[in-house]
């Protein structure tokens, strides 16, 4: 009876550990993220051009895909010796554009990915109650204008840490940022809706979970 009940204790201990280490490696968003870079005292500030800047986006589905844009509203870079230390920017979520459909399509397409449809708030962005997203940046590495940056990305209360390659360049007093294309899982930041690996019985009615993304930052020395 003493053993049995000795293996049943050593039973429910292992379980509880493979539990706790399956629930330990979930990445639903504000895990453990790096801190925001600095830069040095003599780092030369670029504020962000908010009219030549802006993220591209692509989201796909079996049927298709759709492409845009979403403006940056705030942001600033630092470099010495042209070399990018610390930056950060604001993004307008209420600024999301679709550019492959034209008309009521568009705007329809474009009201729901904002959530500002009556119901349909939370399938998407939700921007009456998210109206920002923000990226700041925690580390570079590379060197000849061709860098990958690594940062912290917050969409509707949401941080994960994303890094993507990109070139940059300083031409007169002025900083140039382009990324490569690169993805995002959505479902990281709480984004579900037609995802097959969050919904049963999609069939092909699912969405991607991969955004695609591509970042033009320009910015002029203070």
């Amino acid at each position: 009876m003493k053993n049995s009940i000795v293996r049943l204790a050593l039973i429910a201990f292992v379980a509880f550990q493979f539990t706790a280490c399956k629930d330990g490696n979930k990445t639903d968003g504000n895990s453990e993220t790096p801190d925001a870079a600095t830069a040095s005292a003599s780092a030369d500030v670029f504020v962000i051009d908010t009219a030549t800047s802006s993220i591209l986006w692509e989201g796909n589905k079996p049927t298709g895909k759709h492409v845009g844009s979403i403006k940056i509203a705030s942001g600033e870079m630092a470099a010495e010796n042209r070399n990018i230390q610390s930056g950060n920017f604001v993004i307008d979520m209420k600024s999301i554009v679709n550019t492959d459909l034209e008309g009521d399509s568009k705007a329809n397409l474009e009201a729901h990915l904002m959530g500002t449809v009556e119901g349909k708030e939370g399938d998407f962005f939700n921007v009456n109650e998210y109206p920002t997203a923000s990226f700041e940046l925690t580390s570079v590495a590379g060197e000849a204008g061709k860098i990958t940056v690594n940062g912290n990305l917050t969409i509707k209360d949401k941080t994960n840490p994303i890094s993507f390659p990109a070139t940059v360049s300083f031409p007169g007093n002025t900083v140039f940022l382009k990324s490569q294309e690169f993805t995002i899982d959505r479902t990281k930041w709480g984004v579900n809706y037609g995802s097959k690996n969050i919904f049963d019985n999609l069939g092909d009615k699912f969405i991607n979970d991969e955004i695609k993304l591509t970042i033009e930052l320009r910015g002029n020395k203070k």
